[in-house]
Parts: C-alpha cells; structure tokens; sequence
C-alpha cells in the first residue's frame, strides 16, 4: 500500500500496526479474523487466487475437517511452492467464483466437486452436501448442475447423495 519497511516497522512498534506475517500487517484496532491464516494464503498467492477445497469447506462451515494447508486455486501460471498453502491450479469459470466473509472463495457446488476430485472421503462429501442443502445455502439443482457439468466421477457421488434418504 505504499508504506516504506520503516515506517512499517515504526507503526508496529508503537502498535499502530500489527504483524499477522511477514509481509503481511493489519490496523490494530480492527480485530483479527477467525480466518486469517485464509487471507495470508490469499495474500501471498495473489489477486486471482481463491480459496478452495477443504479450506473453502471450512470457510462454509461445512466441516470439522482441519486441513494442515489451506488450499487455494491458483492461475497455471503461478507455480511457486509456498509453506503452510496447498496449491491447486484449475480453470474457474466467473460462477465457481463468490465471496465469503471478505474471501474470494469457490461456491459450494465447485468446492463439492474439487473435494470429490482430489478424492476426499465418502462420508464427508455427504455430510458437506446434506448441511449446505439443510441451511439453504445450495439446491439440489446447483448440485446437478456442476454433477452434469463435471460427469464421471463426481456426477456419481452427488447423484447417490442426493438420492439418498437419510437426513444429517
């Protein structure tokens, strides 16, 4: 933002600013975030990131899954390995894309499919959709959609969900 290191480093000592992580400063006197960690990654990984996977996951409140990374969608052309991010790199159409709590982050039916893609458990996909369908925060028509969209595999996995009868 224009701020030379010491005039960073003068704000942080008298407290004006705190540092979250290198680089990476936020006003004191706004509170932190529950996920922070999530901006940092963002942050370090660029404009066109976005948050996805179980990160995304949990940015919904969809899981008590707790990744050891937080996972992101990068541009292809961004390849740099970065400590504490799992990096994924996949196209993303303008609708896999929404905002959370100030985060670009994949919508729930993109994120449904990544999961079932990078091979995530039975039980978690399941619960994921049954809570997202139960808050109203997707539809059965949004999750047949990206199922028809994305075929194969995934398509097989939202379908049996959906059909299923047991509620959360």
């Amino acid at each position: 933002m224009g701020f030379t290191w010491e005039r960073l480093s003068s704000n942080a000592k008298i407290g004006k600013f705190s540092r979250i992580s290198q680089g990476i400063y936020r006003l004191s006197h706004f509170p932190g975030s529950p996920h922070e960690d999530f901006f940092v990654a963002w942050l370090r990984t660029g404009d066109d990131s976005v948050v996805s996977h179980e990160s995304a996951l949990s940015i919904y409140n969809l899981t008590d899954i707790l990744p050891g990374d937080v996972h992101v969608i990068v541009p292809r052309t961004a390849s740099r390995r970065r400590r504490g991010i799992r990096l994924h790199t996949s196209r993303l159409n303008p609708g896999d894309v929404t905002t959370r709590e100030g985060l670009p982050v994949t919508t729930i039916p993109r994120t449904i499919a990544d999961l079932i893609n990078s091979g995530l458990a039975y039980e978690h996909i399941e619960n994921a959709i049954k809570e997202a369908l139960q808050r109203g925060l997707v539809t059965d028509s949004d999750l047949l959609d990206v199922a028809t969209t994305r075929g194969g595999y995934v398509e097989i996995m939202i379908r049996q969900v959906l059909r299923s009868e047991t509620p959360l």
